[in-house]
């Protein structure tokens, strides 16, 4: 008894253990917001769990986005908020963990209710917008990891003289990914944007000319018909719609209406991840929107946002924007890559180094800088005092070095705009005369001023399988069989100009004639013949069989590996099947007299002579395995081969003997 209450004891014990621990493990981390209210002045704070520091990671540390409710936000730790009416207003928060090992923390809205304004205090209501951004910009709170949340904001002002209305477009989820990215799980508008249908049709006799267009603008210069020289502003507003449709899945449109000169808005989004989400964090994911004013429509403002996909929260980052290459078209293709760092101190960084691994299989003569920031010019050779960005091209490496630069530290006093602290270099590379089909390995070492270096993630680029198609010509041997000919066409399938290993099947029609020769002899006794009686006789029959087969020949994959570019091998399971199987049967029959034992006399009109034809299709198959050799062109192209089979059926063994060439 005292042993099955000892059993009990454990098992229950261990039972409570494991429910412990599993409570534990589905522990989720939460943030509050704490506030106090002065007036219509508002002073929040958030109240954070402890960070987990990923071990060899720059100290750990929060980020922060405020939404206040009245269509105003702010990226401060600590910000104060001013509202200008009365009424009750639902504030968000969302927190970050930068180098922590775990989830950002969950939090949840809380009401701020405003019940007295005070007309004294200065409002905080401008972002700078149209100041510093042009009137339009798109932000994030954070980038985007697999099954979360992050907030998106699109900004808008009018920067003309009088009030205007219009359409914000916003597309998402690229069209060049099989699986959509983000699900847009809830929008905040605050004012009075209505969203419309998402067929988007354009008037063109809305279109605008360009004298009107530069009466409106006040811009008089022009790259061509199509684009204007500015960064953003766009004049074909039917072709922009028309390329949108076709990069992006998802679409939505918004009307606004009577926004005041030089006034500011926020719209506010929240993407999720989806679960089928693109795992390649080496690759640049972008959402994008186009900002249309009513009057002279055309004249339109665009801007796309790249992201890039994390598994932790990491301000410094290497990115490669084709993460699946076509090897057959990589000639004619730059390989783009995008460095992205933050400087997360509490002072100004001065200089900074990018030391860029690059492949072998690409040209470092060909570096192409297309965009950074802190923007600057390329240095020249000479030193100069001025910023600039120097690119030094060693063995292995390429260093991108911003000289003479002020970037801002995220803990720096009185730095509140979370992007004046990050720069990137975009730059593209093509590939070189001579390279093989594995993929490309790139990480970069992030120096700020004299600091330790901080380590990106490895950014990779793989080539498709792509597929290749062979032509295959045979003449196949069968040493156990007389007078055999057998000759085969048929073809390959396998990925392009594999480097190494890869896999290949096939599939081959045959044709196969042989002879096959037959003889019994037997004593037949007395033979009874028209005009004659043989007392004792014996027979000899012949048979002569020819055999003509149809096959279908079949290697449902083998295992491949090209030893250099010349020589390969292979070896894989070999299945043949008689589509056709036809056997013509000659058989001679003599007899001759018998006597003690000796053959005497041929016996005459008891010889005879027949034919039978039989056919019996589908009815054997053979199984067996190959190993063969090719020399030639083993990738791409022509190669000549040699196979034995062996069979577990007879015949037991054959030899091919082919020609092959793979395009």
């Amino acid at each position: 008894m005292k042993s099955y209450l000892k059993v009990i004891f454990v098992l229950l014990s261990f039972h409570y253990i494991i429910a412990q621990s599993i409570e534990i493990d589905t522990i989720t981390r939460s943030a509050s917001i704490i506030y106090t209210v002065n007036g219509n002045k508002v002073s929040f704070n958030p109240e954070t769990p402890e960070l987990n520091q990923i071990a060899g990671a720059p100290k750990a540390f929060y980020t922060y986005y405020w939404e206040f409710g009245d269509g105003n936000y702010s990226f401060k730790k600590d910000p104060e908020h001013v509202y200008k009416d009365k009424g009750t207003y639902k504030a968000q928060l969302s927190v970050t963990n930068n180098y922590d090992d775990g989830r950002p923390p969950s939090t949840r809205p809380k009401d701020v209710s405003i019940t007295t304004v005070n007309q004294n205090i200065n409002s905080n209501q401008n972002q700078q917008l149209l100041a510093n951004h042009n009137g339009f910009r798109l932000q994030t709170n954070r980038e985007p990891m697999p099954e979360e949340e992050m907030q998106f904001i699109v900004s808008y002002g009018n920067n003309k003289d009088y009030a205007t209305s219009g359409k914000l477009y916003l597309f998402f989820n690229e069209t060049k990914y099989k699986d959509k990215n983000f699900d847009l799980v809830d929008v905040r508008l605050h004012n009075n944007e209505q969203e419309i249908s998402d067929e988007i049709i354009v008037d063109n006799s809305s279109y605008i000319s360009k004298n009107e267009l530069i009466q409106t603008t006040g811009i008089s210069t022009f790259l061509d018909d199509k684009l204007l020289i500015s960064d953003t502003l766009k004049q074909n507003l039917p072709l922009t719609l028309e390329e949108g449709k076709l990069s992006y899945q998802d679409v939505k449109v918004y009307d606004f209406n009577e926004m005041q000169a030089n006034e500011e808005r926020n719209m506010f989004f929240t993407f999720k991840t989806t679960p089928e989400m693109l795992k390649d964090t080496s690759a640049v994911i972008s959402i994008r929107s186009i900002y249309v004013p009513e009057r002279g429509n055309d004249a339109h403002k665009v801007l796309t946002k790249e992201m890039e996909i994390v598994t932790s929260h990491d301000p410094n980052k290497m990115a490669v924007y084709d993460t699946r290459l076509n090897y057959r078209l990589v000639r004619f293709k730059k390989l783009k890559y995008k460095v992205r760092f933050q400087n997360d101190g509490e002072g100004p960084a001065r200089l900074i180094k990018l030391n860029v691994d690059i492949p072998k299989m690409l040209d470092k003569s060909t570096l192409e800088v297309l965009d950074m920031y802190p923007k600057c010019k390329i240095c020249p050779e000479e030193e100069v005092r001025y910023s600039c960005l120097d690119t030094i091209i060693s063995k292995d490496q390429i260093s991108f070095q911003f000289k003479n630069i002020y970037l801002p530290g995220t803990a720096q006093k009185g730095v509140h705009d979370k992007d004046s602290t990050k720069g990137f270099v975009k730059y593209a590379l093509k590939f070189g005369k001579d390279f093989h089909k594995v993929k490309s390995k790139s990480k970069t070492a992030i120096i700020f001023d004299k600091n330790e270096p901080i380590i990106t993630n490895t950014s990779t680029s793989r080539f498709k399988p792509g597929i290749s198609i062979g032509v295959k010509a045979v003449y196949n041997s069968f040493p156990d069989l007389n007078d055999s000919k057998s000759y085969f066409i048929g073809a390959t399938i396998s990925p392009y100009k594999s480097y190494k290993k890869y896999l290949q099947a096939e599939i081959m029609m045959s044709t196969h004639e042989f002879l096959d020769f037959k003889s019994i002899s037997e004593e037949v006794g007395i033979l009874d013949i028209p005009g004659a009686v043989v007392d004792n006789a014996i027979k000899f029959e012949e048979s002569s069989l020819t055999t003509n087969k149809l096959n279908v020949d079949v290697v449902p994959v083998s295992f491949r590996y090209n030893l250099n570019g010349v020589i390969g091998l292979g070896i894989g399971p070999h299945i043949s099947l008689d589509v056709s199987n036809e056997v013509e049967t000659t058989t001679s029959t003599e007899y001759y007299t018998y006597f003690n034992n000796r053959v005497g006399k041929l016996i005459e009109g008891a010889s005879s002579t027949s034919t039978t034809v039989e056919n019996n299709p589908f009815t054997d198959i053979k199984y067996g395995i190959f190993g063969d050799i090719t020399i030639g062109a083993s990738r791409i192209g022509p190669s000549v081969g040699a196979r034995y089979i062996y069979n577990f059926n007879e015949p037991d063994a054959q030899l091919h003997f082919y020609a092959i060439w793979k395009i």
